[in-house]
């Protein structure tokens, strides 16, 4: 096994993401310095601690933390982990603490590696897949609801020595992470996954319960087929995960494929301390705007590209809009409305 980071790494975003697995690298020794833009999340790290809350384990970490303007010198690694349409002003916002022989990981959702690479440039980027379930609670709190996937990639494909690094490292976080040839696979099959999870946030239900609703599984086909359809004329392969099986609902899959598919999720999701999405949250909750525009209105802008329509996410994209600017209340029959979209 390679050997474990022993410089010291920044995590840019002390959120659900951030924060939860950098509280699990502190606690086995690392050197972690926060980055966040929510001053009281802040003041809670640096003062009494942050705190790893639920189900998994529950366990609090002190470490440094600053506002983005507030923090000094520079990293060789350094995991970024902000909400995707705050991908490109964190990077820019990052790229003066970053060493020249460093690297951004991308711990998001989304192709937001594509993003950082135009800014720090492609060799100094990494991309990672992440599926766990974490909450963002209050200053200095977050909740880790469920394990799920983690994997790590170079864009390029390459088994480098700082990837398997890094790998071993994540170790303490996720025991089974897994390194890849193919990241770019699991980035598009989250995207096709994370298309029903928008779609779940329009209603009241939690993931398992709005998943399982049986005439809802026309929309689900319809979802993911368009974004594995886009993803294949890209060239990519994507890959399955935790129940969601790309294979079924590639466009000449039948129903019995993606009802088993859908069926595996439910079986994933149900025993999640994590009932509801972060994009549920964003809007009925915390009352700001979702990552919509940067992580699944791509997968028409990219469809449209190779002349693929992707009607049913360009529907979802736009009733989201809808409940972002209030014209549109948060109701489980807004799924049906999309279903004949």
């Amino acid at each position: 096994m390679a050997e474990k980071i022993s410089e010291p790494i920044l995590i840019w975003g002390a959120g659900a993401i951030g924060g939860t697995i950098g509280a699990y690298l502190v606690r086995a020794g690392h050197d972690v310095t926060f980055v966040d833009i929510e001053g009281a999340h802040v003041d809670a790290i640096n003062g009494p601690g942050l705190s790893i809350i639920g189900p998994i384990e529950n366990f609090k970490v002190h470490a440094r933390a600053f506002r983005p303007g507030d923090l000094r010198g520079s990293w060789k690694h350094v995991i970024l982990a902000v909400k995707a349409h705050h991908t490109e002003g964190a990077t820019r916002a990052l790229t003066p603490h970053l060493a020249q022989d460093g690297y951004v990981l991308s711990a998001q959702n989304g192709l937001n590696e594509l993003i950082i690479q135009r800014i720090v440039g492609r060799d100094r980027t990494i991309g990672a897949f992440v599926n766990f379930s974490a909450d963002w609670m209050r200053p200095g709190e977050i909740m880790f609801g469920g394990r799920g996937a983690v994997v790590l990639g170079e864009l390029n494909g390459r088994m480098t020595e700082r990837l398997a690094r890094l790998h071993a490292t994540l170790l303490a976080f996720e025991p089974e992470a897994v390194m890849t040839d193919a990241i770019w696979g699991y980035l598009w099959g989250k995207l096709g996954y994370g298309a029903m999870l928008f779609a779940q946030a329009l209603g009241g239900l939690g993931i398992a319960d709005c998943l399982a609703r049986p005439e809802l599984l026309p929309l689900w086909r319809a979802l993911g087929r368009e974004a594995v359809e886009v993803a294949l004329a890209e060239g990519v392969d994507p890959k399955g995960f935790n129940g969601f099986d790309p294979k079924a609902f590639m466009p000449n899959a039948g129903e019995a494929a993606a009802a088993a598919s859908v069926a595996a999720m439910v079986a994933f999701n149900r025993p999640n301390a994590k009932t509801h999405s972060g994009v549920w949250r964003d809007l009925w909750v915390r009352h700001r705007p979702t990552e919509v525009d940067v992580q699944i209105a791509p997968i028409a802008e990219v469809g449209a590209r190779h002349g693929i329509d992707c009607p049913k996410v360009r529907a979802l994209v736009a009733q989201i809009h809808d409940c972002e600017t209030g014209r549109r209340k948060m109701d489980d029959a807004n799924l049906l409305e999309l279903l004949v979209a």
